[in-house]
């Protein structure tokens, strides 16, 4: 029997695995959640000889369960392969006392290739499966990373164009770079004057709107989306999460069933989403650490159980974090409401109109699996500094949120568990920050010198990634202000 997916905020509205990617958001604005968790049925001890691909099998077949085996079978096969700079596609590394998953070694160096590799083939299986005639448009906002992923996974993928909304200068100029010269006739990126919270909330706003709709349905055209709204998005972040166990298991650091804690750099909650579904399915997780740097509003969530975006926006860093509006943590409201759309719904209203909500006492205790911290960029800088100093090892901005919160955690808590952390970018796509951390002189070098020099530090190759881009022509250099998002869509679709 197939695993239906149920929007967050009306249980009526419900679909198949496959009509849930191809839709993206739910017609009501709710998010698409699986009625259950499944549990995992291989066994923990099978984990530690199983390849990615395996896992990923393993994995994704529980939830994605409209899908035959040969054709999850081929969208795995063709989204991890070469494209990854190793076989592993994710590696582990220790350093310091920590287990670092190692998630940018995909086409654009940062974790959302985890899950943008697989989507399209995902996205464009559901089509067919759904008998879908018309072009479906990815429409997208991105901090930084997603909006690369996304258009590297659907550049020229046939019966698809793809539309990136990110903050003009709320992105690493490396990023930047990368979504500007992205090649592809199917592909269009637009800066917008206004933070990532603007593109996210202007993207979510053309979903809902059903006049636009039918006139993109006229034109032949459908939305759908890349961001981690799309539950296609979440399912293979899971993956990860159940390999980094096996892999820990394989080197002799657990046995199975032994608990290992996960720590996650978070901004719009996916990726520790996707380390709670994990758990959820059987993986034993203790405890699940939501990072953040100093726009903390998940941190203050889980101290206070009241989530207020009502607060000063801080460009730090950590570009891929700077945000106030957590999208995906309204798939947790969901779940520890008892999957009560009404009461999701009530809360996610009172988001909308006042800024902030609170939980009840009963869904705080829900919650006790989840700790938070936060790092200012003093703090950043000093971990990426310090890990170097004595390990070599070089972090980005992002996963050193994440590795500074650790060291707090464990220094006040005393817990000694076998952790995770997640490394969500490689240092190359941050190379400023990073390298001006570690050495003081390098201030006044452009940003490829810096690169330069801390593949001469790092003992890494330079990834290609970054290589291309050294002395490609800017292609996307439209730039506009938030109100004008529907007009530019309409653009470049040809409609009026």
């Amino acid at each position: 029997m197939d695993l239906m997916y149920r929007s967050t905020r009306n249980a009526e509205n419900q679909a198949t695995a496959s009509q849930a990617i191809l839709k993206g958001l739910a017609e009501d604005g709710g998010l698409f959640v699986p009625e259950r968790i499944p549990k995992l049925e291989v066994s923990l001890a099978a984990l530690g000889d199983m390849t990615y691909q395996e896992t990923a099998y393993a994995v994704m077949k529980q939830f994605l369960t409209d899908y035959t085996e040969e054709e999850l079978r081929y969208c795995i096969r063709s989204a991890y392969d070469a494209k990854f700079d190793t076989t592993e596609i994710a590696p582990l590394r220790e350093a310091d006392g920590a287990y670092y998953l190692e998630l940018f070694h995909g086409a654009t160096i940062a974790f959302k290739d985890m899950a943008l590799s697989i989507l399209p083939y995902l996205m464009t299986t559901a089509a067919k499966k759904n008998h879908e005639e018309k072009e479906i448009v990815i429409l997208t906002a991105t901090s930084g990373d997603t909006g690369k992923a996304a258009l590297a996974g659907f550049a020229d993928v046939p019966g698809t164009k793809i539309i990136v909304f990110y903050p003009k200068n709320g992105v690493s100029a490396v990023q930047e770079k990368q979504m500007v010269t992205q090649k592809g006739a199917n592909t269009c990126v637009i800066g917008i004057r206004g933070n990532f919270d603007d593109a996210q909330t202007g993207v979510k706003k053309l979903f809902g709107d059903e006049a636009l709709g039918e006139t993109l349905a006229k034109a032949g055209y459908r939305f759908s989306s890349a961001n981690s709204i799309n539950i296609g998005r979440l399912v293979p972040q899971i993956v990860y999460y159940v390999y980094a166990y096996g892999k820990l298991m394989k080197a002799g650091k657990i046995k199975a069933g032994e608990t290992i804690n996960a720590v996650v750099p978070t901004g719009n909650f996916g990726n520790i989403l996707a380390a709670y579904y994990a758990k959820c399915m059987g993986l034993p997780i203790g405890r699940l650490i939501c990072a953040s740097n100093e726009n903390k509003v998940l941190y203050d969530f889980f101290r206070t159980g009241v989530y207020d975006r009502n607060r000063e926006f801080i460009l730090t860093s950590s570009p891929s974090m700077d945000i106030l509006i957590s999208s995906n943590l309204e798939r947790l409201i969901y779940r520890i409401a008892g999957d009560d759309a009404k009461e999701n719904a009530r809360l996610m209203a009172e988001l909308s109109s006042k800024g902030s909500y609170t939980v009840s006492d009963s869904m705080k205790k829900e919650m006790q699996d989840f700790t938070g911290g936060f790092a200012t960029m003093t703090e950043v800088s000093a971990e990426i500094a310090k890990l170097y100093a004595k390990t070599g090892y070089v972090l980005d901005t992002h996963t050193a949120v994440a590795s500074c919160v650790y060291r707090a955690y464990r220094e006040e808590s005393g817990d000694q568990t076998p952790t995770v952390i997640a490394s969500t970018a490689s240092p190359y796509k941050f190379a400023r920050s990073v390298m001006e951390a570690i050495d003081s002189n390098c201030a006044g070098m452009d940003d490829f010198a810096l690169i330069d020099e801390l593949s001469r530090i790092s003992g890494t190759r330079v990834p290609w990634a970054i290589e291309e881009i050294r002395s490609a022509e800017v292609l996307h250099d439209k730039v506009i202000d938030k109100a004008q998002m529907e007009a530019a869509v309409r653009e470049f679709l040809g409609i009026r």
